[in-house]
């Protein structure tokens, strides 16, 4: 499989909204119309229930994972496999599916690292379940995750080109967590284990 062709089919697998799908498959919601609006995990668990919002973390996470296998079949460079992943949590944010809006990338970037550097995606995960015991904020979690991801792949040896990546997917995660980080300002962000109708 060439190079350009695994970026592209790990673009249109991230690019696949499950929890669009699994909301109005499961329980009859289109959850872009309710809570924050976003399709990913934390949206679907407040406003479609826990197997949807489970089932919809395996699917984004899946799509990660899956780019990098994909990536793996075409090469053993770590660099293309988080190249491959970095198109499928692209995907997961601008799908061409939605007209280029979507979700947050979190759990995509989370299946990238899963299957590229996973003691790296452990330690991220140990940090993620820390801020969020302690704050009970998901957005907060994912946003500490995310800013520290650069540097635990600095860590475990990374290279120059794969902690720019990793900086990139940073940055994005950050960016599309722009509202969730208004509302923890205002004091008006949403906890978890909060439900809404």
């Amino acid at each position: 499989m060439s190079y350009l062709l695994v970026l592209i089919t790990s673009y249109l697998l991230g690019s696949i909204p499950f929890g669009l799908i699994l909301g109005k498959w499961l329980s009859k919601k289109d959850v872009r119309e309710h809570g924050s609006g976003n399709i990913g995990m934390t949206n679907v668990l407040r406003t479609a229930g826990v197997i949807p919002a489970l089932l919809t973390l395996l699917g984004d996470a899946g799509k990660g994972f899956v780019s990098v296998l994909l990536a793996a079949a075409a090469t053993d460079d770590p660099f293309f496999a988080l190249l491959a992943g970095t198109a499928a949590v692209i995907g997961h944010n601008w799908s061409v599916f939605l007209r280029f809006s979507g979700g947050k990338g979190v759990a995509t970037a989370a299946g990238v690292m899963f299957a590229v550097r996973p003691w790296s995606a452990l330690i991220l995960f140990l940090v993620w379940v820390g801020v969020l015991v302690l704050s009970r904020y998901i957005s907060l979690a994912s946003i500490t995750a995310a800013i520290c991801l650069p540097f635990v792949l600095l860590m475990f040896g990374a290279s120059p080109l794969e902690f720019g990546l990793a900086v990139v997917i940073s940055i994005f995660t950050v960016f599309r967590h722009r509202s969730n980080i208004g509302r923890l300002l205002a004091g008006t962000e949403f906890r978890f284990g909060e439900r809404i109708e």
